[in-house]
């Protein structure tokens, strides 16, 4: 007996006994097997590791075995664009060194975590020069060199995201786009300090101060950044801007085993002699800031040769040598301040330094004219609201004919978690104004706020409390604290070292009235990290609904002026938008979802190619056309000159045939006259 379920792509598939299936594993996700038996909704499975499983029909998804063993370069192609398809897929090349996969104009890369500089040399970015999407296997330059093609046909100007978890290789990536947009938009031949140079050496300084070494990446960035470059009308830079925001800065006074602080600490304990006397620093274990784990140094990393590095980055991005110098003692003096300790004083709610070395550190600090703690700017995160339901709403009210996507709205997370007043932010805000707030009274007062909310109802109060503690002990109190004291405000503005007065400007008289209290919550959302992983991947995926799509939004112009070659006759008599539904009902799609736009492409690209063969074909015929009269006339004068010689020879050789005969005869006449004369002589 057999069961009928849905495909991925909604396709009825009919799962049989015999059925080649994939089915949840609790270790790797998913596992591939076959089915030998079905009892009602159930099916029995034979996995390929050997092991039994009994799981329900609508649970497992038919694998696809006619796919090629070496995968596809864009998993469009797949016969079944479900999970356990798209994670075996990309397994697949992985495991063939082909990182890069296609997912129509989607570029997904699975992080090697080794160096393959192979994949991005001159040789590389050459052969992605100006080669059409799709034409060459998988890889960001042809991501960077579609981008750029596009803003230099269409005018306008283009984006690239890259996202992804802790470790899945965003800032390589991203350097290596900039690196390939700096080699198509360069300057050749030019003297002095480039734009795109400036571009390029801005990663070395951003990463030494926003990148360190977590459990999961040796060169975290620690913060995000919106890059935008400016091109002129010639297609070459002119300007670039680079925005940071959330920096972790909660890392500059705690770390945990065995990560380590932000780089440019170790970076300037590891400076030529000099400097260091300057700053006053030494071994880095000499710090608390640093000596926290037991992490010093990173594997194929030298500090001291990265920090020469830096400095030589910050000449060619445009900082001053003054700014150098003062952006350092910043950094020192926020090593010297995590040294200095502080005892209870002889007073009520009085403090005194603890000891000589505490003071020593205190006057480093004050002649460095240093305690700094860099404000970032603070983001939003989008709510699904966007992307699904406003989305969804337009596409009712501009009456498309269209089937509506079901999805997981998690609008009362986010009340839950940010809503003013009542959520979870405010409630933490709340307890760090309360110096004796602890971990466990705050997962209190959360449990009796939010017992009621169905989004706690799923476990008992004493699982909450456990749960809610052991997540609090990653001190999450003391990270949501970050405040300036008025007082520090105003002396640090004070400063004689222009770039440390900057830090600190004076408060606006409306901003001072208000609380000193400030949150790192109050300013952004949160930020899950991750690795790459199965299960990970998975979530990654999920949370892009790479599985499912809403109508790519075009104009009916832009529309037309694309894919009109599709259907040529509709486009006569025909206004836009009725000349684009009878393209859409041609080519049988009722929205443009996702992938049916590269579908499109697909198609438009085999007429254009087609069209591309009739006009060689037309030129081809006439060049061999031409070419065979040209022939055809050389012939025809060849075999005129040739019968002119022919006869000509001829001719002559009648000619000396004939004078040899006529000599022959007079001869003989001759002959035979002057016989006859010696008769009559003799006579």
């Amino acid at each position: 007996m057999g069961l009928r379920r849905k495909g991925g792509k909604g396709t009825p598939v009919n799962i049989i006994v015999g059925s080649q299936v994939w089915v949840e594993d609790p270790e790797i996700a998913w596992i591939d097997g076959e089915v030998t038996q079905i009892n009602g909704t159930n099916a029995t499975i034979i996995t390929t590791d050997g092991k039994t499983v009994v799981a329900e029909i609508s649970s497992i998804y038919p694998k696809d075995t006619e796919a090629p063993p070496a995968g596809v370069d864009d998993m469009t192609k797949l016969a079944y664009l479900h999970e356990p398809g798209v994670l075996h897929n990309l397994a697949i090349r992985f495991s063939l060194n082909e990182i890069y996969t296609y997912t129509g104009n989607i570029l997904i890369a699975v992080n090697p975590f080794r160096r393959l500089p192979h994949l991005y040399d001159i040789h590389m970015m050459e052969q992605y020069k100006g080669a059409a999407f799709g034409e060459l296997s998988p890889h960001l330059f042809a991501v960077a060199d579609t981008c750029y093609r596009a803003m230099i046909n269409e005018n306008g100007s283009q984006s690239i995201l890259v996202s992804g978890e802790s470790g899945a290789g965003k800032t390589e990536t991203t350097k290596m786009l900039m690196r390939y947009l700096a080699f198509m938009g360069g300057r050749s031949g030019t003297e002095g300090r480039t734009v795109e140079q400036q571009v390029l050496e801005s990663n070395p300084v951003l990463e030494a101060f926003g990148n360190a070494k977590t459990v999961k990446n040796n060169n975290s960035s620690r913060f995000g950044k919106f890059v935008e470059i400016q091109f002129d009308k010639n297609g070459k830079i002119s300007g670039a801007a680079i925005r940071t925001y959330l920096l972790e800065r909660s890392r500059v006074c705690q770390i945990s085993e065995p990560e380590r602080n932000y780089h440019c600490f170790y970076m300037l304990c590891s400076a030529p002699p000099e400097d260091v006397k300057k700053y006053k620093l030494g071994d880095p274990r000499q710090f608390h800031y640093l000596n926290q784990s037991s992490c010093y140094e990173v594997s194929n990393v030298d500090d001291a040769k990265e920090y020469l590095e830096t400095r030589n980055a910050m000449d060619i991005v445009g900082i001053s040598q003054d700014e150098q110098d003062a952006i350092f003692r910043v950094v020192a003096a926020i090593l010297h301040l995590g040294n200095i300790n502080f005892v209870k004083g002889s007073e009520v709610d009085s403090s005194k330094l603890k000891d000589d070395k505490s003071l020593f550190h205190l006057r480093t600090v004050a002649e460095l004219f240093m305690i700094v703690d860099k404000i970032n700017n603070s983001i939003g995160q989008d709510s699904n609201a966007h992307v699904f339901k406003m989305e969804q709403e337009e596409y009712t009210k501009e009456e498309i004919n269209w089937s509506y996507v079901e999805f997981v709205d998690n609008q009362d997370v986010l009340d839950l978690i940010e809503k003013k007043p009542g959520g979870i932010i405010a409630l933490l805000d709340e307890a760090c104004m309360f110096p004796k707030s602890t971990h466990e009274t705050f997962a209190q007062k959360m449990y009796q706020t939010y017992k009621g909310h169905k989004r706690f109802s799923s476990l008992n109060f004493l699982e909450q409390i456990s749960q809610l503690t052991t997540m609090l002990e990653i001190s999450f109190l003391d990270k949501n604290k970050d405040y300036v004291v008025a007082e520090h405000q105003a002396l640090l503005c004070a400063s004689k070292c222009p770039f440390v007065a900057n830090l600190f400007p004076p408060l606006p008289e409306e901003t001072s009235k208000q609380s000193k209290f400030s949150s790192i919550g109050s300013q952004f959302k949160f930020w899950q990290p991750g690795i790459f992983e199965n299960f990970n991947v998975l979530n990654q995926l999920r949370c892009g609904d790479s599985c499912a799509g809403y109508p790519t939004k075009r104009t009916f112009e832009e529309f037309l002026d694309r894919f009109g070659m599709l259907a040529p006759d509709v486009l006569d008599g025909s206004d836009e938008k009725k000349a684009s539904i009878a393209i859409c009902d041609k080519m049988g799609l009722k929205a443009i979802k996702a992938g049916q736009m590269a579908e499109l492409d697909a198609r438009r690209a085999e007429v254009l190619a087609k069209a591309a063969r009739r006009i060689q074909r037309q030129i081809r015929t006439h060049l061999t056309r031409k070419e065979f009269i040209t022939l055809r006339n050389a012939t025809i004068h060849i075999q005129k000159f040739g019968e002119t010689q022919w006869r000509r020879v001829q001719a002559l050789s009648d000619y000396k045939q004939q004078k040899k005969a006529t000599i022959i005869l007079q001869c003989l006449w001759r002959a035979r006259v002057a016989r006859k004369e010696l008769r009559k002589l003799r006579m």
